[in-house]
């Protein structure tokens, strides 16, 4: 079975890469063994959604403000791996 794939879109002409970057690192080290890809395309029009398996599961335009990585980890946890302690993430 395939492991999870993460998608960052991110608008590089509002530079938004180095948040995308560090959401992706975030990621990375809290979930290494569970995910298969952690994604960075480029986009523009203000654009920063993040999407696991094609399922949008945050959007900036939706939600009026940038993911938190707390945040982002339990939405990703909640759905690969639901029984997870993500620690001082989840406090």
């Amino acid at each position: 079975m395939a492991k999870p794939r993460v998608e960052i879109r991110y608008c590089s002409q509002c530079r938004f890469v180095l948040r995308a970057s560090w959401l992706a690192q975030e990621l990375l080290f809290t979930f290494s063994d569970s995910l298969g890809e952690v994604a960075l395309a480029p986009g523009s029009g203000g654009i920063f959604e993040v999407l696991l398996d094609g399922e949008r599961i945050f959007s900036r335009a939706e939600a009026g403000r940038f993911p938190e990585s707390k945040e982002l980890k339990q939405l990703i946890r909640d759905r690969i791996e639901p029984g997870r302690d993500l620690g001082h993430s989840d406090r």
